[in-house]
């Protein structure tokens, strides 16, 4: 018989239909549950003590721990709150716990036939330490109270559960693993908002090439892989899969337009009513991105859209200091020398200091407060392997885990002195930038494209003064005589800022061996800066060409085993305090930024701790636990640079590219704040 909370003697609440002792049908599954990223789900516990378990109402109790406290244990949420810590301790990482906590999530599987048979799957939260008897105990406990019609899996919430279950047969307990389940969604949020707009449905890169000049702010744009070149518009729709680190979700997260993974648009434009007469392009549309949906709906005709914030937006940057500089080692800079050679010097240097000095405080964002927590500086202590240490003890110890995890690239940066000396030493340059000013200026959009581009073939032939040319070349006299292989990455005044990430828009040459093609590339970093996309770009963000300078770091090259991005968020959730996102593959991380491999993907709880894959990416396969573990160190290091490098506070996300060697070792390529 089904036995209701207050049947079983428990105080219950009006509306609450938690069901304790119950066999599971699918029937009283919809009963209970609520819906989470397109798939409905049921939370449950099972209480060991009294060998019963209970089915909460999700709309009445959305956390396990606060239904144990109060409705099992008679706590108030007051003797809860002061005792948070050790009561999610005691439920999610006891050995010899009384209750087990979980998620039912309801799937469906395609048969040959099209019909779907549903499924479901079985999971605890991601910071749980069940270990593999623990594990089979609650499946056997949930498989034999589901209707025996419903096929049950298990998937592991993170690495470690994973390991523990390579031991038990998966007859015993039959498995899936994340990225298995969820590698082939069909709809992902890439970067949450809101737009209305026309809606460009580009079935080929040619289709949209082809209409690529006419696209303008009130336009939302859909094609298999959005290019880097993409302008400014009013959302991103991408019908194959890509990463949310991707350079255009950076663009769409800093421009604040919605993104993501529709990989059966027409489905939903047919659905939505969308696949009219005349066919996909040019519907106008209500475009809306959320963590667990996304939809398309229509407008009436051509509605009357309001022009977006960013048309009133102006960026503000620091007046770059022109006066004569030194080529300096990046170790010589620090953050406040932005405004001579660039964000990304600057930061770099920085990094320098702070894994050099140790004297940074890295514990900040540990330190906030997370209510009820006054802080998590214990969880960091857990994280350390320093429990019960003193904040000043944390200090040191976090500084220490951070310098023996990363290094910084060893390599100079050219100051914005010696560009301004190649611009003003060319009359011809000098004329061409004042007509790019001018057209700017009068808005005379059809003149900026041939302009910008003229000025670009410019900078590659206009000779370059001997007093540039030698404090290029003497900058790196071991690389040049060695014929070592060099990277020369863009650093501008004008990326990297509030508001304008402008991720991808400049250019790093990776390839660079001898003096002539050092010469060369630093010309084409400073190219960059006049590039059509880079112009419209800042001059749209009211970025003036006046103050715009480019700054060039020059470095050995370093091969890379394994290469990727991290932010230290959850970019689908950005109010996630727990969790950093790593991506990855193998070589270069520029392949993980431009879009050509789909990477391997992880989430690291840098506060209880634990890993988990989110997609395997193009390569098919997961990371070897060694692997994934040096990710972990990995993550817990950004978490904590975050505390030094945010922009505003330690709470501001970081985005950070990295390298592995084949010997093991990270470095890290860049570090800026993470597009808000």
């Amino acid at each position: 018989m089904t036995a209701t909370l207050d049947e079983a003697g428990v105080p219950g609440t009006a509306g609450d239909r938690t069901v304790v002792g119950a066999n599971l049908s699918l029937p009283l599954f919809r009963t209970l549950s609520g819906v989470l990223a397109g798939h409905p789900y049921l939370k449950i516990v099972v209480d060991r003590a009294e060998r019963t378990w209970h089915l909460l109402d999700t709309r009445v109790h959305p956390f396990h721990v606060d239904y144990i406290a109060t409705r099992v244990l008679g706590l108030t949420m007051a003797e809860l709150d002061a005792d948070l810590d050790a009561f999610n301790a005691s439920v999610y990482m006891a050995p010899e716990r009384r209750f087990l906590l979980g998620v039912l999530s309801l799937h469906a599987e395609q048969e040959p036939d099209g019909t779907e048979r549903p499924f479901l799957v079985l999971e605890t939260t991601e910071a749980d330490t069940m270990q593999g008897p623990l594990l089979e105990e609650f499946y056997s406990y949930v498989r034999e109270r589901v209707d025996g019609r419903l096929p049950l899996l298990l998937k592991p919430a993170n690495h470690g559960q994973e390991q523990e279950l390579t031991a038990i047969g998966e007859a015993r307990v039959p498995r899936v693993l994340s990225h298995e389940l969820f590698g082939n969604r069909t709809r992902t949020c890439l970067n949450p908002g809101e737009a209305e707009g026309r809606l460009r449905h580009f079935r080929t890169a040619a289709e949209y090439e082809a209409a690529a000049a006419e696209l303008g702010w009130s336009d939302i744009v859909a094609m298999p892989r959005l290019p880097d070149d993409v302008p400014r518009v009013a959302g991103f729709i991408n019908t194959a899969p890509i990463t949310p680190l991707s350079h255009t979700n950076v663009l769409a997260s800093g421009w604040g337009i919605p993104n993501a993974v529709v990989r059966d648009l027409d489905t939903l434009l047919r659905d939505s009513g969308l696949d009219g007469p005349d066919g996909l392009d040019g519907a106008w549309v209500r475009y809306r991105v959320r963590e667990d949906s996304v939809t398309l709906e229509p407008l009436p005709g051509r509605p009357e859209l309001t022009r977006p914030a960013w048309h009133q937006q102006r960026i503000r940057i620091g007046t770059p200091l022109l006066r004569q500089a030194p080529v300096l080692a990046l170790d010589r800079l620090r953050r406040t020398d932005r405004d001579s050679y660039g964000t990304k010097a600057a930061n770099l240097g920085e990094l320098h200091h702070v894994l050099d000095s140790r004297t940074a405080d890295l514990t900040a964002f540990y330190g906030r407060p997370r209510p009820p927590r006054p802080h998590l500086l214990g969880h960091l202590g857990a994280r350390l392997g320093e429990p019960g240490s003193s904040a000043e003890e944390l200090r040191a110890a976090a500084a220490a885990y951070v310098a023996a995890t990363v290094r910084a690239p060893r390599g100079v940066a050219l100051p914005f002195h010696l560009h301004h000396l190649f611009l003003t030493s060319s009359p011809a340059l000098q004329q061409g930038i004042g007509k790019l000013k001018m057209a700017l200026e009068l808005e005379a959009f059809d003149l900026v494209d041939p302009l910008c581009l003229n000025l670009q073939h410019l900078v590659g032939c206009t000779p370059m003064p001997d007093e540039v040319a030698s404090a290029i070349t003497g900058a790196v006299p071991e690389l040049l005589a060695g014929g070592s292989r060099m990277v020369a990455r863009s650093s501008s005044n004008a990326e990297d800022l509030p508001g304008f990430s402008a991720a991808g828009i400049y250019d790093s040459v990776t390839t660079v061996r001898g003096a002539e093609q050092l010469l060369a590339a630093v010309r084409q970093v400073w190219a960059s800066l006049l590039s059509p996309r880079s112009v419209r770009l800042r001059h749209q963000a009211g970025i003036s060409l006046d103050d715009t300078y480019m700054g060039v770091i020059v470095q050995e090259y370093v091969p890379a085993a394994l290469g990727g991005v991290l932010v230290t968020c959850d970019p689908t959730r950005r109010e996630d305090f727990r969790n950093v996102y790593v991506n990855c593959t193998p070589g270069s991380p520029e392949r993980v930024v431009d879009g050509t491999v789909l990477p391997q993907q992880y989430l690291y709880n840098t506060v209880e701790g634990g890993g988990r894959t989110v997609d395997v990416g193009s390569t098919g396969e997961d990371l070897p636990s060694p692997t994934r573990l040096a990710l972990a160190r990995l993550a817990l290091t950004g978490r904590l640079l975050q505390s030094h490098f945010g922009a505003d506070d330690p709470d501001d996300a970081l985005d950070i590219e990295w390298l592995m060697t084949d010997q093991g070792a990270f470095h890290l390529v860049q570090i800026r704040p993470y597009a808000r």
